[in-house]
């Protein structure tokens, strides 16, 4: 029997032989190629971390000790040795899910999937044992040299080493393999020195007896403090982190089960705050990952394991190229348009930028807060910074958007990648909530493309406006063929007239139907579908989603229900924002909104969330002519006396008889 089928939690870990556990971490490896080809996932990471989550499940005891992942994409082996082996469905409908999850295990603490928030959980459940007096537990946090990049960590990193005796495990698992040569046994044994108690009583009764030593006492503590610390710098990389008050251990052959085991059992023992430093090769033991420059197959989709070429064919081009592809062209255009990312170059699409224009782009890292300001600097300075992240990053710099940058009247435009629902990456990843929260911000405005033709256009429109920052987002999926407009009113593209006469010469029609960005295609397949049923519905894109267009109240007052679809959250979106323009204006119409529900939504395809969540042409059209035969039917009831109208005139002498007050008040759907 395979080892792996033997591992059924960590117990079963600790009974193995060093022979075993090697053969183990080569049958994890094998499992994870063949199983992350099936369906996708990250798998450079996880390759990476092998040895080293054996280490920690032989060292420590989850869950009653608190092993704590970021960022979670490099939890696929804790998950294989805490018992979670059906891999068939990773990141896929009622499968795993591709970060620790609460649900799947006690083993999860946090489904942390946004980087560097780590630290500051473990400082916390560190204080939680401590008031608690828990003094049997311990808190592990494994934290990627990447993650460290952020602020978030550094200031976790000045708490924790503020107490000096509360225990918590720091696990630095750094894969850039940048401190090679300091491995080797006086790293090993410096460190076993440092992190004994023994050790910590001399000095500190070294420095009381010198520093009341009359007169030569001061000057040699500090001169043989600093001979100390000098020598023990030229051989290790842990100034920093001791000159912060963490003590050291390390750097670490992470792929060394029993060198890691050693360095994690001297941390256990000590009773304070303890960085174990670890060097691991991301993608270890697969060829093809290895050599992959880019970025050692971080995320993968589903591929044959021998040659990587993808078991299904391209969906067609992404939204992420086109936006890449333009930025290109208006670089040669305009030298003062440059670009920030936040650690994420090739993922929001800005290689081949820096390619061409490498003093115009900056990498911060994994700091949203700081490039937002960095950023209002650059457009303060005369240029126009471009910063492209993941829409659900963007939570992370908001005050920093809107205090900095907006408050100031900067000139920035913010790309928002994988806007809207994304799908298999799972509740956190989903950029459900930007045209929500970027709607209280004073003088912003936010396009949301239908097509790809219009991404260019409107991130030239974006870059435009040097006075206010602008947003442009687009989903995680390939771009459609272009929509066409059928003509305009104000800054709207009407997309299908609703009647006989245009809506763009005053022609209006049963429903008014809002559609943002690229749930465009769904609004226009709803309407076919209402046409059928004889509602006659105009569809308009708004293109800039945020502010209001000042021309929608009027149109929609040709109108008897005005809906919106939008694929961000209903509360406070496109949807709120419509409404309220209508209310201002006065124009009492019922106002009904199709987006996502106050929920996070658990990971699967993106079709399959839209599909759950209603966000589909049936679902749209059957509740919007829903709402209308409920309009009918109350206009219909007599207020004094019945009405006799002829058959099939219902409907017709419904539309002439103004909505009773409650027909017309808003609603969300």
């Amino acid at each position: 029997m395979p080892l792996l089928e033997r591992v059924g939690g960590p117990r079963d870990l600790k009974t193995l032989t060093e022979e075993q556990l090697a053969e183990l971490a080569e049958e994890i490896r094998q499992f994870l190629i063949t199983a992350v080809a099936r369906t996708g996932g990250h798998l450079g990471p996880n390759l990476g971390v092998v040895e080293l989550s054996i280490a920690l499940h032989r060292v420590f005891d989850s869950p009653v000790d608190r092993v704590l992942w970021d960022t979670g994409h490099q939890s696929y082996v804790h998950k294989l040795l805490t018992g979670r082996k059906d891999f068939s469905k990773l990141r896929g409908k009622g499968g795993l899910s591709g970060y620790p999850s609460r649900a799947e295990s006690e083993h999860d603490v946090i489904e942390n999937s946004h980087a560097s928030t780590v630290l500051g959980w473990a400082d916390g459940l560190a204080k939680a044992n401590e008031v608690l007096g828990r003094t049997d537990r311990h808190v592990v946090a494994v934290i990627g040299d990447g993650a460290l990049t952020g602020g978030m960590a550094w200031e976790a990193l000045n708490n924790i080493a503020a107490a000096r005796d509360r225990p918590l495990i720091i696990v630095v698992n750094d894969n850039e393999r940048s401190y090679a040569p300091t491995i080797g046994g006086l790293a090993n044994h410096l460190a076993t020195l440092r992190t004994t108690d023994g050790y910590e009583r001399f000095l500190a009764w070294g420095k009381d007896v010198l520093q009341r030593t009359p007169v030569v006492g001061q000057p040699l503590y500090e001169s043989l403090h600093g001979a100390k610390k000098g020598f023990k710098d030229a051989f290790a990389p842990q100034g920093m982190f001791e000159d912060l008050g963490l003590k050291y251990v390390g750097p670490i052959d992470g792929h060394d089960i029993a060198a890691v085991e050693s360095a994690l059992r001297r941390a256990r023992r000590f009773h304070g705050p303890v960085l174990v430093h670890c060097l691991t090769e991301k993608g270890r033991g697969y060829r093809p990952a290895l050599e992959d420059e880019a970025d050692r197959f971080h995320t993968v989709g589903a591929m044959d394991p021998l040659t990587c070429a993808p078991l299904a064919p391209s969906g067609g081009r992404s939204w992420t190229s086109v936006f890449g592809e333009e930025m290109v062209r208006i670089g040669a255009e305009r030298p003062d348009v440059v670009a920030l990312t936040a650690a994420m170059l090739d993922p929001v699409g800005l290689t081949e930028f820096a390619q061409a224009y490498p003093r115009r782009v900056w990498d911060v890292g994994i700091a949203e807060q700081h490039a937002a300001v960095s950023a209002a600097g650059l457009a303060t300075g005369g240029l126009h910074p471009v910063f492209a992240v993941y829409a659900t990053f963007l939570n992370r710099a908001f005050d920093q958007l809107l205090m900095d940058v907006a408050l100031h009247k900067c000139g920035v435009t913010f790309v928002l990648d994988r806007a809207g629902v994304t799908g298999t990456d799972g509740p956190s990843h989903n950029g459900m909530w930007d045209m929500s929260v970027l709607q209280v911000v004073p003088g912003l405005r936010v396009a949301a493309p239908r097509d790809a033709d219009q991404l260019r256009a409107q991130l030239r429109e974006a870059l435009d406006v040097a006075d206010a920052p602008t947003v442009i987002r687009f989903p995680k999926e390939s771009v459609g063929e272009p929509i066409p407009a059928l003509g305009r009113v104000g800054g709207m593209d009407v997309l299908r007239h609703g009647g006989p006469e245009p809506a763009d010469q005053g022609g209006g029609g049963d429903v008014l139907l809002v559609v943002a960005g690229v749930m465009a295609q769904v609004g226009l397949a709803a309407a076919e579908l209402l046409a059928e049923r004889g509602i006659g519905c105009t569809v308009v894109d708004p293109r800039w989603v945020k502010p209001v267009d000042a021309a929608l109240p009027g149109l929609a007052a040709r109108h008897r229900v005005v809906a919106v679809v939008e694929d961000n959250s209903r509360t406070g979106g496109v949807g709120a924002a419509v409404a309220q323009a209508l209310r201002d204006a006065e124009v009492d119409l019922p106002v009904r909104t199709f987006g996502i529900p106050e929920a996070f939504l658990a990971h699967a395809k993106r079709g399959e969330v839209l599909a759950d969540i209603g966000l589909t042409p049936a679902e749209i059209a059957g509740r919007i002519g829903a709402a209308l035969a409920r309009i009918d039917a109350s206009a219909a009831v007599p207020v004094t006396a019945p009405v006799t109208t002829a058959p099939g005139a219902g409907r017709r002498a419904a539309t002439a008889r103004p909505a009773p007050p409650a027909a017309r008040k808003e609603k969300d759907a």
